[in-house]
Parts: structure tokens; sequence; C-alpha cells
């Protein structure tokens, strides 16, 4: 069950759209991991021969690309070292 490709994608697609519902780039890493590790599957060849023998070797890449997008997400999206966010009016006082 689990070198299905399709069953990869359907969770990093809902992965996905939980993402939208708790912003953060939190879950949207394990959805860009799980999406990869479908295509990797769905892909002939090796790596998903020698994947599919193995649900912990699976489980690693998963994990392995699954924070390697969320520390690219982070760098090309979160906020810069040291900005902080100033306040030069406040909503209440209109």
């Amino acid at each position: 069950m689990w070198e299905t490709w399709w069953l990869w994608m359907a969770a990093g697609l809902v992965l996905a759209i939980l993402e939208v519902l708790a912003p953060g780039f939190i879950l949207l890493g394990f959805a860009i991991g799980a999406a990869l590790v479908g295509l990797v599957f769905l892909l002939p060849g090796a790596a998903s021969a020698a994947m599919a023998a193995s649900l912990p070797l699976t489980l690693v890449v998963f994990a392995l690309l699954s924070g390697l997008a969320w520390w690219l997400l982070r760098r090309i999206f979160g906020a810069g070292h040291g900005q902080v966010k100033i306040w030069e009016r406040d909503i209440n006082e209109d």
C-alpha cells in the first residue's frame, strides 16, 4: 500500500489543503515531501524499487524531502533576520 504513487499524491493534496487552514509553511513542507515521494514511485527505476521494498526507507526519504522543502520555503518566503514589524498607527485610534 505504501508504494502506491497516487496515495502519496493524495496525502500531499490533503496536507496542502490543511495548510490553508493552518498557515505558516508547516504542513506545506510535508505536502511537498509527499508529492515528491509520489513522483519517485511514479517514475520507473531503481530508486522506486528500493523504496517500495522498505517502508522505513520510504519514511526516511519522505522526512528528508519534507525537511528540505520546509527549509527552502523558510529561506525564500520567511522573514529576514532582524526584521521587526513597527506599528505606525493603531487601528483603534480612528
